[in-house]
């Protein structure tokens, strides 16, 4: 049972899940109004006191991105200005997390921009999962915590009992650090596609670096987005020998018709997690969604009782 001192906000984007992680926690969602102007301005209204509580505002900066990241905001400033104790936000989804570098001359650092907001509007500590680049957990001045999805992908796999040889495939030279997580879970090896982005949301597979022939393989991502990139890499481990394709990431934006393109593939099975809502119209039967709900109620219970976030992974390692 989590200490009275605490409440949970579900906002718009995230009240299902925030409904999972109070029913973890044994406590009721805390009661909030969000509403809109005529002229599309948002008004975020606590309805319960919040006076010396420690607020945890979960929300998913998804989908509309702009609306969902001001209404976080505004949620903190009427938190802080309602008297609480602490507020943390637990963004399953940080949305502008891909605006993380200067890629080419006159472009922003949009990640760094949402975290000073974040910060300037009152947080006292975020809670994310799998950030797109690890270095935004540094954009942060206050205390940031980037749990992981990769333990609930390897325990899902080692459930699954897929027979024959098995090989862990990350999409891109970034990812080989998760690659190599998940395949300590699983005791197998690891490939890497060597990926050119071309534009935005568009990128080709150059070339494939380790061995796939005659393996099962699993592709891990951070996200998947349009799909273009999925597919095409799923295409190539298939013509380099791959028994069959797995694919597995923790955010599903699934822009554009992504899910038909996923539908239409050679990947046998999608596992995600549910850090953005699935909306019915983009469920296929090739997508499975594991919740995330678990490892977000065990980490509110850590930080509201000063224990070690750490230990939460060991959960997963059985």
């Amino acid at each position: 049972m989590v200490n009275n001192n605490i409440i949970v906000f579900g906002l718009s984007s995230a009240t299902a899940i925030a409904d999972e992680i109070c029913g973890y926690l044994k406590c009721e969602r805390g009661k909030v109004k969000i509403s809109k102007f005529a002229d599309g301005e948002i008004i975020v209204e606590p309805e319960e006191t919040v006076r010396g509580k420690h607020v945890f505002l979960v929300c998913s900066t998804c989908n509309p991105v702009n609306d969902n990241v001001m209404e976080m905001l505004i949620a903190i400033d009427a938190c802080r200005r309602a008297s609480s104790k602490e507020i943390t936000c637990v963004i399953p989804y940080f949305g502008y997390a891909r605006q993380e570098r200067k890629s080419k001359p006159r472009q922003p650092i949009t990640a760094r921009l949402v975290a000073d907001l974040i910060e300037t509007a009152g947080a006292d500590r975020v809670v994310c999962i799998d950030l797109h680049a690890t270095q935004i957990q540094g954009f942060f001045k206050i205390p940031s915590d980037n749990l992981s999805a990769v333990a609930l992908f390897g325990q899902y796999f080692r459930a699954k009992h897929i027979e024959g040889d098995i090989v862990i495939v990350s999409p891109d030279h970034g990812g080989a650090t998760r690659a190599r997580q998940l395949a300590e879970y699983v005791n197998a090896p690891v490939a890497i596609i060597d990926k050119r982005r071309v534009r935005p949301n568009e990128a080709e597979a150059m070339g494939l670096i380790g061995d796939v022939d005659g393996r099962t393989a699993i592709i891990v991502d951070d996200l998947v987005d349009t799909g273009g990139s999925l597919v095409g890499a799923a295409k190539m481990l298939e013509n380099n020998g791959a028994k069959e394709v797995y694919f597995c990431c923790t955010h599903a934006v699934l822009s554009n018709n992504a899910v038909e393109k996923i539908h239409n593939s050679n990947i046998k099975e999608v596992i995600i997690t549910n850090t953005i809502p699935l909306p019915e119209e983009k469920k296929d039967p090739k997508i499975k969604v594991l919740s995330i709900a678990y490892m977000l109620a065990k980490t509110i219970e850590a930080i509201s009782d000063y224990k070690p976030v750490s230990e939460i992974y060991a959960m997963f390692n059985d």
